[in-house]
């Protein structure tokens, strides 16, 4: 009796070089494996999550990290030298895809080292670079070595498309997957009508924005609370900030709850009636919470000039959850008006059943329809357009863009 024969097994390298790109990687192996089964082999670059996934990294990815600009000429060394062994071993393998996975400043140069000396290696960018915002030209460029990018934002495909860089699929952001971490039960949103309202303050997760914001932030909440009564203010960090946010609240005209733990720190996004937060990922996370928000953000005079000047002149907002719904619905304060008294103007609206607080709530709720919730997980959309590509090279792509 003649038997069909197997498909055989794939090789699939995946290489992250920070931490948010190691919990994207760890992800996508864990559904790549449910989609494949244990014949898939997975290799690459990556930290502990991707660890525990089952692809072990032959050196720490904090080696990565640059931490301020006099760490840069001594460092370089080791990192150019990481890039090379990186990009060699996966020409070495010989796998049938290679997936970089954000982190461009390293993962590019990867990539093209790869394509110089691997042609035919199949390589997925997993997180499109911000070509939308800084730089645009280099889209075009990425079509040298990139075969497609996996994007999380869904107007990223048509971003690529204006400015003609690689075939770019919109899978969905990992932001979907933790929805029940965001999103309270009816328990908890018995906590937004009670009072004292809950008011998260998130003023960034780097060193130079806390510098910049933390008293900003803590003058504008005095101001709050001097107009809309007591307010049960919580301030989520992390661990190696702890210290000098401790010490930048201790003269705040009303102490916050710091939180470090993730867990309640989501516990905390659940009954949250309102937000003051840096622009950045986080505001995409409060609108998928539905919790109406207040952005702002400042940098040096210089770093803004330069900022204003690479930006495309068609992107009306820095503001991530506004560019994902395509309105300007979160207030976004910015440089000169990044200030307590402004602050404070735009966040009294939000506290009670006002009409500003109604238009971000009714703004959120059309993110599931636009960010594609309910559909196929981001981690297994992005699986199954990777193995397509590794198995079918390519010829897949046509498939993957349709």
């Amino acid at each position: 009796m003649m038997h069909a024969p197997q498909p055989r097994s794939l090789a699939i390298e995946l290489i992250a070089a920070e931490e948010s790109g190691d919990a994207l990687g760890a992800a996508l192996a864990r559904a790549l494996v449910e989609r494949e089964g244990g014949t898939l082999k997975l290799s690459g670059i990556g930290g502990s999550a991707m660890a525990a996934a089952g692809i072990p990294s032959p050196f720490p990815i904090d080696e990565l990290s640059i931490v301020g600009v006099t760490a840069i000429p001594r460092r370089l060394p080791m990192i150019l030298r990481r890039i090379r062994e990186t990009a060699d071993a996966v020409i070495a393998a010989r796998p049938d895809a290679l997936v970089i996975i954000d982190s461009p400043d390293f993962t590019h140069r990867v990539a093209r080292r790869v394509r110089r000396h691997g042609p035919s290696i199949p390589i997925i960018d997993y997180v499109s670079p911000q070509v939308w915002a800084w730089r645009p030209w280099r889209a075009r460029t990425m079509r040298r070595y990139v075969d497609c990018v996996l994007a999380i934002l869904p107007f990223e495909p048509a971003a690529h498309l204006r400015l003609g860089g690689p075939p770019c699929v919109y899978v969905g952001h990992p932001l979907i997957e933790r929805l029940a971490e965001l999103r309270p039960n009816a328990d908890e949103m018995q906590r937004w009508q009670t009072d004292p309202p809950l008011v998260l303050v998130l003023p960034g997760s780097r060193s130079s924005e806390i510098r910049r914001l933390l008293a900003i932030f803590g003058a504008a909440m005095g101001q709050l609370a001097a107009r809309v009564g007591p307010i049960d203010l919580v301030l989520p960090t992390m661990p190696h900030l702890l210290a000098r946010v401790r010490e930048g609240v201790a003269a705040w005209p009303v102490q916050p709850r710091i939180v470090v733990d993730p867990a309640e720190k989501w516990a905390q996004f659940r009954k949250a009636r309102a937000a003051l937060a840096a622009s950045g990922t986080v505001t995409l996370e409060l609108a998928l919470a539905g919790i109406p928000t207040v952005a702002a953000y400042r940098i040096p005079a210089v770093e803004w000039i330069g900022a204003r000047l690479a930006r495309l002149p068609e992107l009306f907002s820095i503001i991530l959850a506004n560019l994902v719904i395509g309105e300007a619905i979160v207030p976004e304060l910015l440089q000169r008006d990044c200030t307590p008294d402004k602050l404070a103007d735009a966040l009294v609206p939000l506290i009670a059943d006002t009409p500003a607080r109604r238009r971000q709530i009714e703004a959120f709720a059309r993110l599931d329809a636009i960010m594609g919730v309910g559909t196929t997980a981001p981690s297994s959309q992005a699986a199954g357009i990777v193995l397509d590509l590794a198995r079918y090279g390519r010829r897949a792509l046509a498939k993957a863009t349709a």
